[in-house]
Order: C-alpha cells, then structure tokens, then sequence
C-alpha cells in the first residue's frame, strides 16, 4: 500500500517511515503541508498520515485541500498532533480525519491506527473487485 507521511520534523518521518516499510507499506515522505500536497498530486496513495502543526501549509488546510480533490477525497488521513486530541476533535475540519492520534507516537497505539485504517481500504478495495 502506497503511504504519504507529511511531517516537518525528520526524526518523525524517518521513524514512521521504518514503523511502515516493515510492515510491507511503501512510503513516501512530504516536509510540509505544500510539499505534500505537490506530492499527493502526482502519486496516488491509500493513506495520508499528517502532522498538525507545520510551516507553510499547517495539517488542517492540507487535509482540507486534499479532501477537495477528486482523486483522493475518500482516501483515510491519520491525523497526528501535540494538542489534545478533545480540542482537534472539536475543530470544524475533524470530520476529515479518519483517526486521530497524539504526539510523540505510542508505536502499539501508531500501528493498530495504521492496520484499521489500510484494512478499511482493502476491504473496500476487495468490494469494488467482486461487483
């Protein structure tokens, strides 16, 4: 499964990117919410995992933007943040996320969110093949 994490700290990319390479995910990275927006453009992916809070274009309006797209308004966004996640989930935009989870990462928790959300997408990929 195609992935595009979206985080403007390396340590964090560098870390989910290894967590998902090993469970059998290809991964491609975006240093802002610009750059991968640019990237989710070009590239189709079956998960979005974004960070929150970043320079440029912050996790809210890219979800937003990318939500707007046809050709990815339906794929899942794990949304990532440092602020509570009762206040993220009070935002207008949290409709838009498929799951929300805190900063820094539990890997237990961060794993489990990734395998619901991809089993999701499978599942409803397998659907569509059988019609």
């Amino acid at each position: 499964m195609n992935i595009l994490v979206i985080d403007d700290k390396k340590s964090v990319r560098d870390a989910i990117s290894h967590s998902l390479v090993s469970l059998g995910h290809s991964v491609n990275t975006a240093v802002n919410g610009l750059d991968g927006y640019e990237k989710a453009q070009k590239m189709s992916y079956q998960l979005y995992i974004i960070d929150h809070l970043m320079p440029l274009m912050n996790g809210v309006v890219l979800s937003k933007n990318l939500k707007k797209k046809p050709f990815c308004a339906k794929t899942p966004i794990l949304f990532m943040t440092t602020q509570e996640i009762e206040s993220v989930k009070r935002l207008p935009e949290s409709t838009l996320f498929s799951s929300i989870i805190s900063k820094p990462l539990n890997e237990t928790a961060f794993i489990s969110a990734v395998e619901s959300l991809t089993t999701t997408v499978n599942d409803e990929y397998l659907s569509k093949i059988a019609l």
